[in-house]
């Protein structure tokens, strides 16, 4: 066995790398981060090839004095804490003081600031001897080139360059939703994607999750001693197939906690679909010594002191805001019309007589039918005139029974020798194509194009997805191309789901890629 030896400095922060820089979006993350830590107003993103080849992140911050450069880029150096006491209570976005010291390890970094003190601003490149004047008004920039240059391997697990960069417009959605007070500017390959001005968190809401999400989406605010939730809640319509439009904060800092996200779920359990999935952007205050954020070095994680106390407090008050639509337009028309909202009385239990269109023995044999493709892979045919005999009940061989009426054009009414069976028309016609789905598995499923291309605006994680797999979904039966630089066309979908809403067949398909 060899020798024990200590690791060489570059070593060790080339394996640190590994942990803080996934992918360009997670370099990006951290110079944002710097930024709003140096109290930026203003943050301008360049990005070069999905951030592969470039980023360049400029603020107008404090700024960095010129004996304090080298440091910026050293392991285990940072302005945010100095004592076991300042981690236990940290408020600043970064404090590790190893995430420029991590990239400079596998890209090429440069450094240009310039602090109120100093008559000019100085550059230092990582890995030179000393610092050089240079010219900048304010603030910092710093530029990120050749990401993993030095280590091919790691460049190799990289995605296309419209997926890099998807994930780095994510970053910053994250990142300036908590901070409206900020404005930010996006570009890529010298186009301008995103322009974001200074505003409060409505607007900036809707500046990055639309319309649709703001007028769907109703204000929380809730306070529980130390703690307080506030933001947006979206009502069950708006649900999403995907968990892209859920953003939760702690103490101003965008987190993943299986907690906290098991609270919200558990709030729209009663009034959601399960295979749906909320959408909110909610903020979480409370005493920073109650809530650990040392927990992992890219800092999305965090464990609370009282983990129970606040799994509760933020069910009950996103539940409260889901139920209180509803209550709070009745109050609203009473006091319109000038009245107290009376007393509920409830009237007898009263069976109401049903009304059939056609003769059972043909509502029978319409049931029969569909039920023998949603449930039965074999069943003996059977006539109108055997269907109406049939309803004595004596045999078995239709579980699900024989139709008496249908409820509300969604539920068919059947009975069996058992009792009585409601079907939901529509799930059952999904369990069909979902039967036929998988019988044509093996195969090319044969595709129906699109007269007039269905066109629907999407997202930088579904253009970049389309992109990424066009050959997937053309072998799924789906031709969906980009027709505008926020907008994708659908212009052909398998036969056997083409009467369906074809901009969410495709939005689903594109989310199942992911």
């Amino acid at each position: 066995m060899p020798r024990i030896q200590p690791l060489p400095d570059l070593l060790i922060s080339q394996i640190a790398a590994g942990e803080v820089v996934e992918r360009p979006a997670s370099v990006l993350k951290e110079l944002i981060e710097n930024s709003l830590d140096a109290g930026a107003t203003q943050i301008d993103v360049q990005l070069e090839e999905g951030g592969v080849k470039l980023i360049r992140v400029t603020d107008d911050g404090g700024g960095i004095a010129r004996e304090d450069l080298p440091l910026a880029l050293a392991r285990h150096a940072t302005s945010k804490i100095s004592s076991l006491a300042d981690l236990e209570r940290v408020a600043s976005y970064g404090f590790r003081g190893e995430a420029l010291a991590s990239i400079a390890a596998v890209a090429r970094v440069a450094i240009t600031s310039r602090s109120a003190a100093t008559p000019h601003a100085w550059k230092l490149d990582a890995g030179a001897a000393d610092s050089a004047p240079a010219a900048l008004t304010d603030g910092t920039v710093v530029v990120v080139a050749d990401l993993y240059f030095n280590t091919p391997a790691r460049r190799k697990f990289l995605k296309t360059t419209a997926t890099e960069f998807a994930h780095c417009d994510d970053v910053l959605t994250r990142m300036a939703q908590a901070r409206p007070d900020v404005a930010f500017t996006l570009t890529h390959n010298g186009q301008l994607k995103r322009r974001l001005e200074s505003s409060d968190f409505a607007r900036r809401a809707r500046d990055l999750l639309g319309d649709e999400f703001l007028a769907q989406a109703r204000n929380v605010e809730a306070i529980a001693g130390p703690l307080r939730l506030s933001g947006f809640a979206a009502l069950p319509a708006y649900a999403k197939r995907t968990r892209a439009e859920q953003y939760f904060y702690v103490n101003g800092r965008f987190v993943r906690d299986k907690l906290l996200v098991h609270a919200a779920r558990q709030a729209y359990a009663d009034v959601l679909h399960g295979a749906h999935h909320p959408a909110y952007v909610l903020f979480l205050e409370l005493d920073p010594a109650a809530v650990d954020v040392n927990v992992h070095p890219a800092k999305t994680e965090v464990r609370f002191r009282d983990a129970r106390g606040v799994h509760q407090f933020v069910f009950h008050a996103v539940q409260r805001v889901l139920a209180a639509p509803l209550a709070a337009a009745q109050v609203a028309a009473h006091a319109a019309h000038g009245q107290q909202r009376p007393a509920p009385t409830f009237a007898p239990a009263q069976q109401a007589s049903f009304t059939l269109r056609e003769p059972i023995s043909t509502a029978a044999t319409a049931y029969l039918d569909f039920a023998r493709q949603a449930f039965s892979d074999a069943a003996v045919p059977v006539t109108p005139a055997q269907a109406g005999a049939a309803l004595t009940f004596g045999a078995t061989d239709h579980p699900l029974g024989y139709a008496l009426a249908q409820l509300h054009g969604i539920y068919i009414l059947a009975q069996n020798a058992h009792g009585l069976v409601l079907v939901d028309m529509h799930a059952a016609h999904e369990r069909i194509l979902y039967e036929r789905l998988k019988t044509s598995a093996d195969r090319q499923p044969e595709v129906q194009p699109l007269l007039v291309p269905v066109l629907f605006t999407a997202s930088v994680g579904e253009l970049a997805s389309a992109e990424a797999h066009a050959d997937t979904l053309s072998t799924l039966g789906f031709a969906i191309a980009p027709a505008g630089p926020q907008q994708l066309a659908v212009r052909a979908v398998p036969v056997l789901i083409a009467g369906g809403d074809n901009s969410q067949l495709a939005r689903a398909q594109l989310a199942d890629q992911d």
